[in-house]
């Protein structure tokens, strides 16, 4: 073989244009390896680097797209991985300015790579993907930290993938979770992932932001950012956590020193995608065992032929649960 087949995005005039083309396979090299891709998933991150450079995902095309890959090493010139051997990649710069996941192949250096837990399989490991990583090492950090456990924790965006992953988390850890969301139809879908209750951002947003709140909860995962991250931090115990991975609501923070310095709350930031490898590690052996959820029900398989109204879906904030692309016939 020396050809794969990929979703390309190219120029064409005004517009970025992807379709599913046939893209020459990688000389490997030293201390890379190749790998065939049975699964990837779709994120916020490659719906915009299906959009052109416009939104500084990626900048150089023609370019496949897909920040998540699990598959079988097809060629390895590592000591650290086999012919055959299952693995995950995540994040670096694999779906940013390596040609991603949304291909076949995928050639990247050996440190971007994990072998599959044993109790995971390469499907599962994609029902999880970067959103569940990002959701794990959100509840991991702020537990960590510290959450006060006789009050809620909120997650925002909690039908999206990162916040449907820390919801089902979160429950399974036994925790009382409320689910922040602007979705008015999804309360069955949300409930059904293990929220105890459902918080319309409207309604959390009616009134304005103000430097301290009524301390409702026990801590926070917030995906989204802007004007509902400051309204989340007025709004925690003393001496809890909120963890922060997400723009999608706006890229300022408004807010008081009040909370950090009267409740001594903590802001944790998350990025999952340039996480040391042995963080990652962690976090996919916890996925594999006593963090282990099932995302079956909430997660939509699709074929690469598929891929384009899901990016449109993704980027109207259509998006609910998770989106797996299955490679192959």
């Amino acid at each position: 073989m020396s050809a794969y087949k990929g979703y390309l995005i190219q120029e064409d005039g005004d517009s970025y244009i992807g379709s599913i083309k046939f893209i020459d396979i990688p000389i490997v090299q030293d201390q890379h390896v190749l790998i065939n891709v049975e699964f990837s998933s779709l994120n916020y991150k490659d719906a915009l680097s299906a959009s052109g450079p416009k939104y500084g995902v990626t900048r150089e095309y023609p370019f496949v797209p897909g920040i998540d890959a699990a598959g079988k090493i097809l060629e390895s010139k590592s000591p650290n991985f086999n012919v055959g051997d299952e693995v995950i990649v995540t994040g670096y710069s694999m779906g940013m300015s390596v040609f991603g996941g949304f291909g076949e192949i995928v050639h990247v250096p050996a440190n971007w790579v994990v072998k599959l837990p044993k109790n995971m399989s390469l499907k599962e490991s994609m029902n999880y993907g970067t959103a569940g990583l990002t959701a794990a090492a959100s509840v991991r950090k702020i537990i960590d930290n510290g959450i006060d456990e006789k009050k809620p924790i909120l997650v925002s965006g909690a039908t999206g993938g990162v916040g449907s992953v820390a919801v089902n988390i979160l429950s399974k850890l036994g925790y009382e979770v409320h689910a922040l969301t602007g979705k008015n139809n999804e309360d069955i879908f949300l409930k059904t992932i293990g929220a105890d209750s459902i918080v319309n951002r409207d309604d959390f947003m009616q009134d304005p932001v103000r430097p301290l709140d009524k301390a409702l909860y026990g801590g926070a995962v917030d995906t989204v950012g802007g004007d509902i991250l400051a309204k989340i931090i007025s709004k925690v115990s003393p001496k809890s956590s909120i963890s922060a991975c997400g723009n999608v609501a706006g890229m300022q923070l408004n807010t008081s020193v009040f909370p950090f310095i009267l409740r001594g709350v903590s802001l944790i930031g998350i990025d999952s995608a340039e996480s040391p490898i042995e963080f990652k590690q962690s976090i996919w052996e916890l996925l594999s065992n006593e963090w282990k959820v099932d995302l079956e029900n909430s997660t939509r398989d699709i074929k690469l032929d598929a891929v384009d109204q899901e990016i449109k879906k993704i980027l109207n904030g259509e998006q609910v649960g998770r989106v797996v692309i299955k490679h192959g016939e």
